[in-house]
């Protein structure tokens, strides 16, 4: 077995793995040695985990019952009622306000206490409320009382002209009729399509969830893309927060529509094979405490924390107190209502790194195993993501979890039967941050592709992992896309298909070769953010005092793309190609990946994976006549190259080549045969073995 070293960041070395139990010891430990000295601590997470879900549920029903907290608080007609349920423990009197009682505190609507633990409680008449009202709770308290949403609305709204937000009882006469009900996700490698609804319209305004189904799904299937992951979907009061500042956890962002047409949307997904996946914030919430969870029966830690805990200071939001059995109710109810109420196939996780540390990870370089059982470590977080992912497993075994996890923690997507949490994947967010920092620090004679090489390969072997070159964190504004860092001011007055400099030049073929190794060398799925697929040109920048509230760079310019004059097209059209291959030969379904060849002087790369070999010539001024690669014996056909005049290259070499190889002579060869091919400037050649189809 091979020892795993010490991690660099989110990428730890690969170890052979194997399967089973060996005198108790956790597969985790089995499958890492170097966890063998926090063995116990890797069995007492796990034991944890179990007795908390042990005493949530009392033994007497699962724990995917236990999370229906959604079915029981909040508005609900129940056998020709109304009934209406809060939980607020601090609170000292709670009263339904609204236009049925003037926005004032009347008996008539006053909740009853009906429980020690803080449950408050009151039936109506059918008559008494119509769909659309509008609401919120008078929350009394000792010393105090505000007006509050409650804490599990569906739907909350906000006035255009005050600006206020308000809850609204949602009950449509004719219930959504699913057009998919049973539909369930392909057990294939994830290809996932980052997006954002509302600033995914070419216009300068807010789109919709319609306006996404119709104009920007059909794109994405187009591109090749099977998993769209919603941004923002969880109603939020700050726009230009990306929706990671929510207020209302269980209320779909009305400023993009209806829950019926989110449904809607995520229904026309599944027509055309798509999965929708959202982006679920359980690390944090926002601190509003008009609109969010804060001082909501005016106690700060009846969901948080209390004193400097319970704050995050670098994002200016509240931290859920994960140890509190109330909190977990909560969250974990919100885990199964996406499921059950919007038929979502799955949640990628914001900010797990920030959730698993008491200092949030910040600052911190993550360079020893023992930084991930110290004290630092919140394990009642830990035991919380275990958890949240044995709900989401147990109520839709297809569902996808992926983590946004940076810091390495061994096991945070490894199953919860091997000592982890449980996560289906892991992002790679090593790799975006590794391309930064070799466009902005190295000079391109410069790149190591030795080094570049097991940048990209250097992860844990027991653990998926989703590779990508940038995602919706670098093309914020204040950061730069890929395509902007390559090709700069260039990108304004020289994309003409007819206009051609050298930035241009360089950054089209680099862009194209830094996607293909990403996806070649990624562990088990790939993600984009909409609109770099085909080197969307500037940055985001949402609606905000310093701008004017301009909605100019809160947009996607498909035009850009369609224009067959611009070179946008020629990325888009590489893109699709590559993940065509992808898809076609599995590619991502075998983890392992065989390096052939890699000379550090040359800038050559060559590594096989399946039935495919990649071949990368990243130097910006050589190209190589005959040049061998070593291979196993047989017959190469040429599948994808770079350099291909449709992908915007210059079409120096002849497309369907085949390639024979010869035996070696040399004894000390690891493989006898080699094959020689002309390898361009910049350029990456894919081949695949002859005796090997498509599948």
């Amino acid at each position: 077995m091979t020892r795993h070293k010490p991690p660099n960041n989110d990428r730890a070395a690969s170890a052979t793995t194997r399967s089973g139990h060996a005198g108790g010891m956790p597969i985790l430990v089995q499958r890492d040695p170097y966890l063998e000295p926090y063995a116990d601590s890797i069995r007492q997470r796990s034991q944890h985990a179990a007795q908390t879900a042990a005493r949530l549920t009392g033994g007497k029903r699962s724990l995917a019952d236990f999370a229906s907290g959604h079915e029981y608080f909040g508005f609900h007609r129940r056998n020709g009622h109304w009934i209406f349920r809060e939980w607020a423990p601090n609170a000292t009197a709670i009263y339904l306000r609204g236009p049925f009682s003037d926005w004032t505190d009347q008996e008539d609507y006053a909740l009853k206490r009906i429980s020690e633990g803080g449950v408050w409680e009151r039936s109506f008449p059918a008559d008494a409320f119509n769909h659309g009202d509008l609401y919120k709770l008078g929350v009394h308290w000792q010393g105090g009382c505000g007006e509050r949403i409650p804490t599990h609305a569906r739907r909350v709204v906000q006035d255009p002209v005050t600006n206020i937000f308000c809850a609204q009882l949602w009950h449509p006469s004719k219930p959504y009729v699913w057009g998919h009900p049973d539909w369930r996700r392909p057990q294939c490698p994830p290809l996932v399509y980052e997006a954002h609804v509302g600033m995914a319209q070419e216009e300068g305004k807010v789109g919709t969830f319609d306006e996404f189904r119709d104009r920007v799904l059909p794109r994405i299937v187009d591109a090749g893309y099977n998993t769209v992951q919603l941004m923002a979907i969880q109603e939020h009061p700050y726009y230009g927060s990306f929706g990671y500042h929510v207020s209302n956890f269980f209320a779909a962002s009305s400023r993009f529509g209806t829950p019926e047409q989110l449904k809607s949307l995520i229904d026309a997904a599944h027509d055309a094979g798509l999965a929708v996946i959202m982006d679920l914030v359980h690390s944090h919430a926002v601190r509003n405490e008009a609109e969010g969870l804060s001082r909501f029966d005016g106690s700060r830690c009846q969901f948080f924390h209390e004193g400097p805990r319970g704050f995050h200071y670098a994002w200016d939001s509240c931290c859920f107190n994960y140890g509190k059995p109330e909190v977990l109710h909560f969250l974990l109810s919100n885990c199964r209502f996406w499921l059950d109420e919007y038929h979502i196939d799955g949640f990628r996780f914001d900010g797990v790194t920030s959730m698993l540390y008491y200092d949030h990870g910040l600052e911190r370089t993550f360079t020893s195993y023992s930084e991930y059982f110290d004290a630092t470590v919140d394990d009642e977080a830990l035991t919380y993501l275990t958890l949240a992912n044995q709900v989401i497993h147990d109520v839709r075994p297809d569902a996808v979890t992926i983590a946004e996890e940076m810091s390495g923690m061994p096991g945070v997507a490894a199953p919860q039967t091997h000592g982890g949490a449980g996560f289906d994947y892991r992002l790679a967010m090593g790799t975006p941050d590794y391309w930064i920092k070799i466009i902005k620090e190295k000079h391109d004679e410069e790149w190591d592709v030795n080094e570049l090489f097991h940048e990209l390969t250097n992860r844990r072997a027991d653990e998926k992992t989703i590779g990508y070159t940038e995602s919706h964190d670098q093309a914020l504004v204040g950061d730069q896309t890929l395509i902007f860092r390559l090709i700069g001011k260039d990108m304004y007055d020289h994309m003409s298909v007819f206009d051609h400099t050298i930035p241009v030049d360089r950054g089209i073929a680099l862009h194209k070769l830094i996607r293909l190794v990403t996806l070649a060398t990624a562990g088990h799925g790939y993600l984009t953010f909409m609109g770099n697929e085909f080197g969307h040109p500037e940055w985001i920048d949402f609606p905000r005092k310093e701008n004017n509230w301009s909605y100019h760079y809160a947009r996607r310019q498909w035009h850009l793309r369609d224009d067959a004059n611009l070179r946008y097209r020629h990325l888009a059209e590489f893109d699709r190609a590559m993940l065509d291959v992808c898809t076609a030969f599995s590619l991502l379904r075998t983890s392992e990946i065989q390096l052939l060849w890699q000379h550090r002087s040359d800038q050559v790369l060559a590594f096989r994976r399946g039935s495919l070999l990649f071949l990368f010539n990243f130097s910006p001024g050589k190209s190589y006549s005959d040049y061998g690669i070593p291979a196993a014996p047989g017959k190469y056909e040429l599948v994808l190259d770079t350099d291909a005049a449709r992908f915007g290259g210059h079409g120096r070499i002849t497309p369907n080549q085949e390639f024979f190889t010869q035996p070696l002579q040399n004894a000390g060869e690891s493989l006898s045969n080699r094959f020689k091919v002309y390898l361009p400037t910049r350029t990456a050649l894919v081949l695949r073995t002859a005796d090997r189809q498509p599948e």
